[in-house]
């Protein structure tokens, strides 16, 4: 028997790739592949393949190009793994 506590991130992703690819979902997801602190100041969509993020500071866009590969790897757990195939990365502040 497993603990809930490792049962649930699994069951978590089976139930996030059934249902249908939305806005709403792409967000779920990356909130959950990046946490709290990242989540906040970036805001993301996907085109086609691509998931497009937003980052509020240069600083903020590196960190997301650093976790890159994590981010990805953890998005295609979620999402299934045709979801996304990369991020473009784009600083909203100079």
């Amino acid at each position: 028997m497993r603990p809930l506590n490792q049962a649930l991130p699994g069951a978590l992703a089976e139930l996030l790739r059934a249902a249908p690819l939305s806005a709403g979902k792409v967000g779920f997801a990356w909130r959950t592949a990046v946490g709290p602190a990242m989540e906040r100041v970036t805001s993301v969509r996907l085109d086609g393949r691509v998931l497009m993020v937003d980052a509020a500071s240069a600083q903020w866009a590196r960190e997301v190009g650093r976790s890159s590969g994590i981010i990805v790897a953890r998005l295609q757990t979620l999402l299934g793994p045709d979801a996304v195939e990369r991020l473009e990365i784009k600083t909203l502040q100079s």
